[in-house]
This record gives structure tokens, C-alpha cells and sequence, in this order.
């Protein structure tokens, strides 16, 4: 009698909430640029589908929630009708395949240059302090960013608002539910760091206001598309794109403490190794 082959645990199922998983393998988000004028485009149909299991999830790139979220060229957008209906049929190849999809809703912040944004306007962010350039992922190219402008304390809810509708929008358009991107050194994780932070109104100083505007974000959600459609993508020990903090266990242990609240489906950490793009430490 032939042994049994052994079990290999990625490929397990697994209940993720109410949703049955076939095993453990996800698609992580992996940003395209292909998305022309912001629209998604009908070649990610193919794209999708052809990384689409039976019962597997799959997370989409980050995709803006408003005119001003954008940080690279030709990323996909979620806050206008035509986005909404862009996405549509990608969506429904990936459920055609028994796929479950998930969009995940990013704001850039300040790693951004003006030329990408609405009339040639300064970046957003929590502070006006600039981003020096990045060498880009090839080892040659080299980002440049405009120094972004500090939100005043009464714009911060129209940003809060733009994540509960690009949510609302992602299950208009067939998504299974929606990730909220807090990591990498974009506009929710220049909020939480204390190395990018210098607020000193409500949004800023101690830990308890630095995560006001994550968790503002994450309740609005919840109470728009519901607890069980929404998780959050953060990084407390990375320092991408010069949003390093001074404790980023205690922000780490702070941000999961204050998540139960709210019993979203997932949370999508980076492993503490991972400091810069590339680098393990």
C-alpha cells in the first residue's frame, strides 16, 4: 500500500469569516501602471483571470480613492462612475473562475508629484515636510516629489469620507469587500509614524491621535460595506519612503488593540524584517 502524500498546509481550506477559502495561497497586491487616464482597462480582465483558483483570494493593486490619491502614472481609480463600471467586468472573470476579490482602497499622500495631481496642486498630507527622492525599484530611475501641503484639521473627515465611498464603490462594483491600505509609507502610514507626523492638533503627537485618522478610516468603512468585507494592509516596523517610527511595537500592539473593535476581517501586516523596498533586516 502506497503512503499517503503529506499534507502541505498552504493548500489547505481555510474560513476566512463567511467566506471558504480552497487553501492559503493569496494574490498580493502588485501595482500595474497600466491603467490609462486612471481607468482599468480591459486587458486586466486576462490579467486577473489567469491568477484566479477556485475558492483562492486575490487582492487588486492599489487603486485611488480620489483625484488626489494618486502617487505613480496610470493607476486604476475607484471614485468616479466609469471606474466603477471599469471594473466590473474584471471582477466578474475572477468570480467566473470561483475567485473571491478584494480591492484595495490607497491613498498616496505625499509620495506624489504635482503632475499627478488634480490642476497641478501640491500633494496631501499630514505634514509639508517633503520626501527626498527615491531611487526607484530598477536601480537607476530616481522619483522626485513635490513637497506636499499639511491638511487643515477640517479636510481630514473629506478624506475619511473618500475612503468610506471608493468602499461603498468597490462593492457596487462586484468586489468581495476591500483592504484598506495603511502601509508603506502612504498617506494613512505618514499619519500613524511619528518620524513623518508633526501635527499638533488632534491628528498628531501622542500615539492615541497619530492612529485617529487610521481608525476614523476604518469605522467608516465598517459602517458603510460591514465588518466582515473590510481589512487593512499596515507596516509599523518599516521605514518605506522615510515613514520610519520611534516605537513601532507599541504602534503595532496599539493599532491591533484598537482593531478588535471594529472585528474587520483581516489584517495584512509586513513582517518586521522587511525595513526599505528590497531589504531584509
Amino acid at each position: 500500500m502506497s503512503a499517503q502524500a503529506p499534507t502541505i498546509p498552504l493548500l489547505t481550506p481555510y474560513k476566512l469569516g463567511n467566506l471558504n477559502l480552497s487553501h492559503r495561497v493569496v494574490l498580493a497586491p502588485l501595482t500595474r501602471q497600466r491603467s490609462y487616464n486612471n481607468l482599468p482597462q480591459p486587458h486586466a480582465i486576462l490579467h486577473y483571470a489567469q491568477r484566479t483558483s477556485n475558492g483562492g483570494l486575490l487582492i487588486a493593486e492599489a487603486t485611488g480613492v480620489s483625484d488626489t490619491a494618486q502617487g505613480y502614472p496610470d493607476m486604476p481609480g475607484i471614485w468616479t462612475k466609469e471606474q466603477v463600471e471599469a471594473w466590473k467586468p474584471i471582477v466578474n472573470a475572477v468570480h467566473a473562475k470561483g475567485g473571491v476579490f478584494f480591492c484595495q482602497i490607497w491613498h498616496a499622500g505625499r509620495v506624489s508629484n504635482s503632475v499627478l495631481q488634480p490642476n497641478g496642486q501640491a500633494p496631501i498630507s499630514c505634514t509639508d515636510k517633503p520626501l527626498t527622492p527615491q531611487v526607484l525599484s530598477n536601480g537607476v530611475d530616481v522619483a522626485e516629489y513635490t513637497p506636499p501641503r499639511r491638511l487643515r484639521t477640517d479636510e481630514i473627515p473629506h478624506i475619511v469620507n473618500d475612503f468610506r465611498i471608493a468602499a461603498r464603490n468597490a462593492i457596487e462594483a462586484g468586489f468581495d469587500g476591500v483592504e484598506i491600505h495603511g502601509a508603506n509609507g502612504y498617506l494613512i502610514d505618514q499619519f500613524l509614524k511619528d518620524q513623518v507626523n508633526d501635527r499638533t492638533d488632534q491628528y498628531g503627537g501622542s500615539l492615541e491621535n497619530r492612529c485617529r485618522f487610521a481608525l476614523e478610516i476604518i469605522e467608516a468603512v465598517v459602517n458603510e460595506i460591514g465588518a466582515d468585507k473590510v481589512g487593512i494592509r499596515f507596516s509599523p516596523f518599516a521605514e518605506y519612503m522615510e515613514s520610519g517610527d520611534s516605537n513601532p511595537e507599541a504602534l503595532g500592539l496599539y493599532m491591533v488593540q484598537s482593531l478588535n473593535r471594529y472585528g474587520i476581517l483581516y489584517r495584512h501586516v509586513i513582517e518586521p524584517r522587511m525595513k526599505e523596498p528590497g531589504e531584509k533586516k
